[in-house]
């Protein structure tokens, strides 16, 4: 019996320091586990008042989701005084904005609502007012900033071409730097009357007479060669600019005589109101001179020059610039109606006659037809000279041509 006894009485000491053991582990991990279900600032619960997390409680949901949605800056909500607060209290200050510690009636809510959405509204009908003006300023810059015929754009106009000015002059032509000769001589003398009755500031200025029509009877008669010649000598003016327009639209041949790329031109301006004359502009090596090729050939090329659109095509190039001469090689007055129509807006005409080959009946014929024009000046080209009417190239030491 005494080993039985002693025996027992040392299994409860060993229970009863086991469970002081126990008990201090236990209430360890109860203090640790409370600490680290708390949320921040939230007080740790008595064991008897904390919520079973098996129940479905009506009064357990409504109470997490007031916590849930606890505003920002509100007094009292994390400390355990919260809890002593009358019942409306807690309702009060989650309508509270952010920052305001103090609780709004409801028709304070009511009427700081009512205020918001009428300035929300204010400005929503602020912002469509102003929409229609900021609509309408796009067409009216438009309307300001658009070019007119012939003005040429910046962005349109093509690059510098060159001309091989030695190549001109071999082919017979005159050039800004070759020394006098007696051709040179001559068209000084032929562009002398024409400046004078375009840009003369006495009673010898012609209306409109800055716009030459140079045309001839026949094909073959010299025309365009006497056009790049005195366009060439026109370049070579100091207070002068010369536009050389390709106007024989059946067969154009100062860009290839010139050694200049063509593209579009005239008669593409005169069928396209979307094009402008300055898009179709060539600038040159040579300063004072600008090219307009004639474009692409139509059916209806008299129609088109005939044109409303035709007649401020010209007047727009014709007064745009005040220092500038406009040239037309026009078709023969014979082989096309289209010098006729172009005659119409002239204010001066060189006619070029072939020597000893256009006889009187085609000259006659051909002043009749251009007659709209009263300004006409006659040019005899391929004239044969003696030996003592050489009275220029006898002065310079050159012979003449």
């Amino acid at each position: 019996m005494d080993l039985i006894e002693r025996a027992a009485k040392k299994d409860k000491e060993k229970k009863s320091a086991g469970s002081l053991v126990e008990r201090a582990a236990e209430k360890v991990g109860v203090n640790s586990k409370a600490r680290a279900v708390g949320g921040i600032g939230q007080p740790r619960l008595p064991e008897e008042q904390r919520p079973d997390p098996s129940s479905l409680s009506s009064e357990q949901a409504s109470t997490e989701e007031k916590k849930a949605f606890r505003g920002i800056g509100q007094s009292g909500t994390h400390s355990p005084q919260a809890k002593e607060n009358k019942p409306g209290a807690s309702d009060k200050k989650l309508a509270v904005g952010i920052g305001n510690p103090e609780a709004l009636s409801p028709e304070e809510r009511a009427a700081r609502r009512a205020k918001r959405l009428a300035e929300e509204e204010a400005r929503q009908q602020t912002s469509v007012e102003s929409t229609p003006e900021v609509v309408q300023a796009v067409p009216a810059s438009k309307v300001e900033t658009r070019s007119t015929i012939g003005s040429g754009r910046r962005a349109g106009k093509r690059e510098e071409q060159e001309i091989d000015l030695v190549a001109l002059r071999e082919a017979g032509y005159i050039t800004p730097d070759m020394p006098p000769n007696l051709m040179s001589e001559e068209f000084r003398i032929i562009k002398r009357s024409i400046l004078l009755n375009a840009f003369s500031k006495d009673e010898r200025r012609l209306e409109n007479g800055n716009v030459v029509l140079l045309t001839s009877s026949n094909p073959g008669e010299g025309k365009s060669f006497c056009a790049i010649n005195l366009a060439l000598s026109i370049a070579t003016e100091q207070d002068t600019t010369v536009l050389l327009i390709d106007a024989d639209f059946s067969k154009p041949e100062v860009l290839n005589r010139l050694g200049v790329s063509g593209g579009r031109g005239l008669m593409d301006v005169v069928a396209d109101e979307n094009i402008e004359i300055g898009d179709c502009l060539i600038r040159t090596n040579i300063p004072n001179l600008v090219l307009l090729p004639a474009g692409r050939q139509h059916n209806l090329t008299t129609e088109l020059l005939a044109s409303e659109r035709m007649e401020k095509i010209v007047k727009e190039i014709g007064t745009r610039y005040p220092d500038r001469l406009v040239i037309f090689d026009s078709p023969p007055v014979l082989a096309s109606s289209a010098a006729s129509v172009l005659a119409l807006y002239m204010g001066q005409t060189i006619f070029v006659i072939e020597a000893e080959k256009t006889t009187e009946p085609q000259i006659k014929e051909s002043l009749s037809m251009i007659s709209a024009c009263e300004h006409i000046n006659l040019l005899l080209n391929k004239t044969r000279y003696s030996g003592s009417n050489k009275k220029f190239a006898s002065y310079y030491g050159y012979g003449g041509r």
